[in-house]
């Protein structure tokens, strides 16, 4: 079983993608230089908009999620599992996980990336305000 989610969201020019164990995407339309895992921004859905089968699917420890984020022609393949405690409560952002913490705001656990992990040029792209980032968010079990 394969369920799917795309987001829409942009750059920002505070986008520093220096975080070691997550990576976020937002609502919010601002964004301070503190926020480091954050690369994108101004997203048009977070965890609570999700359907109810993708959320019923990752809440499941053999879930396997993956998160392709696209910018210019670019692309970057995170992949991470689900875990029964997701709650996809969260109505601003999504977080993506290398540890097995979960709360509201966790998309995935055991994240292959963080923020830093992306490559330097895509992050680069991420700074420009009028570059929309495209996330695919698939869910398989």
């Amino acid at each position: 079983m394969i369920e799917k989610v795309i987001v829409r969201a942009r750059g920002h020019e505070n986008v520093l993608g220096m975080h070691r164990t997550t990576l976020a995407i937002t609502r919010d339309e601002k964004l301070s230089p503190r926020g480091d895992c954050i690369i994108a921004v101004a997203a048009d859905r977070a965890l609570a908009d999700f359907p109810e089968r993708f959320k019923r699917m990752a809440r499941n420890s053999r879930a396997r999620i993956t998160l392709v984020l696209r910018a210019k022609g670019r692309e970057v393949e995170i992949v991470g599992r689900g875990h029964e405690s997701l709650s996809f409560a969260d109505a601003r952002d999504m977080v993506v996980r290398k540890s097995r913490f979960t709360c509201g705001r966790t998309l995935m656990i055991n994240a292959s990336h963080a923020a830093r992990d992306l490559p330097r040029d895509f992050v680069a792209l991420l700074q420009n305000p009028a570059q929309e980032v495209v996330a695919e968010i698939v869910v398989e079990l």
